[in-house]
C-alpha cells in the first residue's frame, strides 16, 4: 500500500492523502489552503495523475478538506465521489465560498458519480475495503480505515473526541494512522476552554461578535450560550438541518440545540449589532457574512472572539495582530491526551500528523514515540 501526502503535512490546509495499490488509486479529501496563492492553494498531486484516480472520499465539508473538489474536476478527475448525505448538502455552499467561480460553474458535481453513505458503513473500491466512523467534529463527518487485504491505514481527517455535542466512534487497529494534530501538544481540555469562553462572553454583556465556520462549531458555541444570542439569518436553515441529523449527537444535546436555535435572534447584514453574542460565518473572515461583520465590528470597537484557526493574510488574523480581537481556542480537534488515546486504541502504530507545523509535531512526539516529525507535503511512503 502506497501513501501519498498531497497536503496538510508540515502545514495547515489543503488536507489530502492518496492511497494506492498496484491497480487502484483513491484520494482522501481534497482541501484548499486559506491564505495561499496559485498552485499552493490546492493539493500537491501531479495534475497528470488526477485522471487515473478511481475515487475521492470526502470526510466533511470544511474548506480545508473539500474546497479543492471543483479544481479536481477541472483537472480531469472522472472517478466516484464518496461523501455522507450531510456533507453533500453542505458541499455546494462551501465550494461557492472557496472554489474558483469558473470551476464551480463549468465543473458541477455530477450527481450520478456521487455515492452517498452513512457513517458506519463499509465501502469498497476495487480491492480496497474502507470502513467509516463518526468523527465527532461535525454532523456527517467521518474518519476512514482503508484495508487492502494485507495492510490497514487510518486517516482520521478532523476528529473531536472531547466534543460536548457530537459523538466520535472508536478508531480500529491499523499499521499506519494519520492523526489530526491541529493542536500539537496542547493539553488543555475542552471543558476548561468552554469555561474560559463562557466567562469571556459574560464579561461582554453589551454584545460581541463570534465568527464561526458554517458547520460543527456553531453548535458547539450554541451549547455554551445559555442567555440571549443572535445568528446571521442565513445560518438558521443550515443549522436547523444539522440539528435534524440522526445518530450524530450526544444524549439530550439534540433537543437542547433545537430549543436554543428557536430562541436565537435573526440578524442581517447592515443591521445594528445586537446587545448580545452574534454568530456569523465564517471563522476567518475570508468568506460569507463575517467579511463585512468583522470589518464593521473592528471599526466600531465591538469585542470580537476568535475560537479557531486564524491563518495569515485573513481578516481574523489582522484583527488579532492589531489587538482588535481575542482568541480562545474552542477544541474541535484532539488535545494531546486525546491523540495519545486514539493512537493507543489503534495498537500504537507508525503515525503521521496532519495540520501541524514540524515544531508542534516535535513537541507531540514526546508523548507519541512513533510519530514521524519529518514528513512534508509531497512525500510518499509504503506500508
Amino acid at each position: 500500500m502506497q501513501i501519498d501526502l498531497y497536503g496538510g503535512f508540515g502545514e495547515k490546509g489543503r488536507t489530502s492523502v492518496g492511497i494506492s495499490t498496484s491497480d487502484t488509486r483513491i484520494l482522501l479529501d481534497v482541501g484548499i489552503k486559506v491564505g495561499a496563492m496559485g498552485r499552493d492553494y490546492y493539493p500537491a498531486i501531479d495534475v497528470a495523475a488526477i485522471a487515473s484516480l478511481d475515487a475521492v472520499f470526502v470526510s466533511h465539508a470544511h474548506e480545508d478538506h473539500i474546497g479543492g473538489l471543483s479544481w479536481l474536476l477541472s483537472c480531469g478527475f472522472h472517478g466516484l465521489i464518496f461523501m455522507t448525505h450531510e456533507t453533500r448538502g453542505e458541499a455546494d455552499g462551501m465550494l461557492a465560498q472557496y472554489a474558483d467561480p469558473s470551476h464551480v460553474r463549468d465543473y458541477p458535481i455530477d450527481r450520478c458519480r456521487v455515492k452517498l453513505f452513512t457513517p458506519g458503513e463499509t465501502l469498497r473500491v476495487g480491492p480496497l475495503k474502507i470502513l467509516t466512523g463518526r468523527s465527532g467534529h461535525v454532523v456527517g463527518g467521518v474518519w476512514f480505515h482503508v484495508d487492502d487485504g494485507e495492510h490497514q491505514a487510518v486517516y482520521c481527517a478532523d476528529v473531536t473526541p472531547g466534543s460536548s455535542v457530537f459523538v466520535m466512534d472508536p478508531v480500529p487497529r491499523c499499521d499506519l494512522i494519520v492523526l489530526d494534530t491541529s493542536y500539537a501538544a496542547d493539553s488543555i481540555s475542552g471543558l476548561q476552554r468552554r469555561t474560559e469562553i463562557e466567562n469571556w462572553i459574560a464579561a461582554h454583556p453589551s454584545g460581541c461578535l463570534l465568527p464561526v465556520p458554517a458547520s460543527g462549531k456553531p453548535l458547539e458555541i450554541m451549547a455554551i450560550l445559555t442567555g440571549k444570542f443572535a445568528i446571521h439569518q442565513a445560518m438558521r436553515q443550515p443549522i436547523s438541518t444539522q440539528i435534524l441529523a440522526e445518530n450524530a449527537f450526544a444524549p439530550s444535546t439534540q433537543e437542547l440545540l433545537r430549543q436554543r436555535l428557536e430562541r436565537a435572534v435573526d440578524w442581517s447584514d447592515g443591521d445594528p449589532f445586537p446587545d448580545c453574542p452574534l454568530l456569523t460565518v465564517d471563522g476567518m473572515g475570508s468568506a460569507g457574512p463575517s467579511v463585512e461583520a468583522i470589518r464593521r465590528a473592528a471599526a466600531q470597537g465591538l469585542p470580537i472572539l476568535l475560537t479557531g484557526h486564524i491563518p495569515d493574510h485573513t481578516p481574523a488574523r489582522r484583527c488579532y495582530d492589531e489587538a482588535r480581537a481575542t482568541w480562545i481556542r474552542l477544541p474541535t480537534h484532539p488535545t494531546r491526551d486525546e491523540n495519545v488515546a486514539i493512537w493507543n486504541a489503534a495498537s500504537s502504530p507508525y503515525a503521521l500528523g496532519h495540520s501541524c507545523p514540524h515544531s508542534g509535531l516535535r513537541d507531540l512526539q514526546h508523548f507519541l514515540p512513533k510519530l514521524d516529525v519529518t514528513a512534508v507535503t509531497g512525500d510518499h511512503l509504503e506500508i
